[in-house]
């Protein structure tokens, strides 16, 4: 039985993808671990799937002043120590990264056991953990065409991503069962990102009365964002959603979402009318802004930025997208899907057979 690694946390967004790959690798022999913080949220999500977690130490790179700044190289250097152990301990054939700086420790720590690493990227523009993981891998995978543009030559597969099963095959009858809503309104999916809730969250309950008169609310708080002062009849709060998620967004009409490229991904890959609100510059790098303005250059994706989230600008922006639903679900039609759990998986065992 082939061994593999798994790594990559932080968000919500470098954890879900490698569930999907874990769930097909299960299926086909391979005897699979996953690499992470103690702490992070990969933790979580990858502990109801029953495979062996390890964690290691991970410090983060920052661009700002910060008295963490002084300790975090000495943490990657252990994590990159603690990466070498596990390496000669278990000897896997290959290891897979979704990025995330908890993922470089381990992604150098291979590369020195001279262990292939495979890395994908979802942004258009990478960030700086998986620019620092991509030196030391052999091949990187990415959703978009458009980011090949930032990478070496040679060295990139457009794959899209992979997207767990539970999401292809939603059903919206199952969704609507889920969320105890009737067929007198059409429903609005909210969610802002495992990182990204609170000002999209802040917004929505400023104008839920307005919104509950046009629709029935599903709204993905993050964890610990529930309000019960705002529960009534129409209007559903969840922290997270697991394994219903493909059900729910199979029965929302419209969906508002952070503008992160793995729900765009999704949202592509359902052909679901969405706005997209990106976290702003000075919440992030800036990647957000980047993939929602070129979704909505392709005629894909409605945005509002954060400058211009408000009771009113919301409510107006919904309607648009409402009214135009029809011919936005054509428009998505015309986005290629891509097979990423099966094209990945096929690279990871061409790669470790060499």
């Amino acid at each position: 039985m082939k061994k593999i690694f798994f790594t990559g946390g932080g968000s919500a967004g470098h954890v879900t993808p490698n569930i999907a790959l874990i769930e097909h690798l299960k299926k086909h022999d391979w005897h699979i671990s996953y690499i992470g913080s103690k702490n992070g949220i990969e933790h979580n999500l990858i502990q109801p799937l029953g495979i062996h977690y390890y964690s290691i130490a991970t410090g983060k790179l920052r661009r700002y002043f910060d008295w963490q700044n002084f300790l975090d190289p000495f943490l990657i250097i252990l994590g990159i120590l603690q990466g070498i152990i596990l390496c000669l301990q278990h000897r896997p054939k290959i290891v897979f990264s979704k990025g995330g700086f908890v993922a470089v420790p381990l992604v150098v720590g291979a590369w020195i056991c001279r262990i292939p690493v495979i890395s994908h990227e979802s942004d258009i523009t990478p960030g700086l953990a998986n620019r620092l993981c991509f030196r030391f891998s052999r091949y990187i995978c990415v959703n978009f065409p458009q980011t090949e543009a930032f990478l070496p030559v040679g060295k990139t597969k457009v794959t899209g991503s992979p997207v767990r099963q539970s999401l292809l095959k939603g059903d919206a009858e199952s969704g609507r069962r889920y969320l105890g809503f009737d067929a007198s309104k059409p429903i609005l999916l909210i969610f802002g990102g495992s990182l990204g809730a609170r000002a999209i969250n802040n917004c929505v309950r400023l104008c839920q009365p307005e919104l509950l008169s046009s629709y029935h609310v599903i709204h993905v708080v993050g964890e610990g964002n529930i309000d019960s002062a705002f529960n009534c009849a129409g209007y559903l709060q969840k922290e997270y959603l697991h394994e219903e998620f493909g059900d729910v967004l199979a029965a929302a009409d419209i969906v508002m979402s952070r503008a992160g490229a793995n729900s765009i991904y999704e949202l592509l890959l359902t052909r679901k009318p969405h706005l997209l609100v990106p976290l702003s510059v000075e919440a992030s790098r800036g990647d957000q802004i980047v993939n929602a303005g070129i979704f909505q250059k392709a005629g894909l994706s409605d945005v509002l930025s954060e400058d211009e989230l408000e009771p009113k600008g919301l409510i107006a922006a919904l309607s648009e997208l409402y009214l135009k639903k029809s011919g936005r679900i054509e428009a998505l039609r015309s986005f290629e899907i891509l097979d990423g759990v099966t094209l990945i998986s096929a690279l990871i065992g061409q790669v470790s057979d060499t």
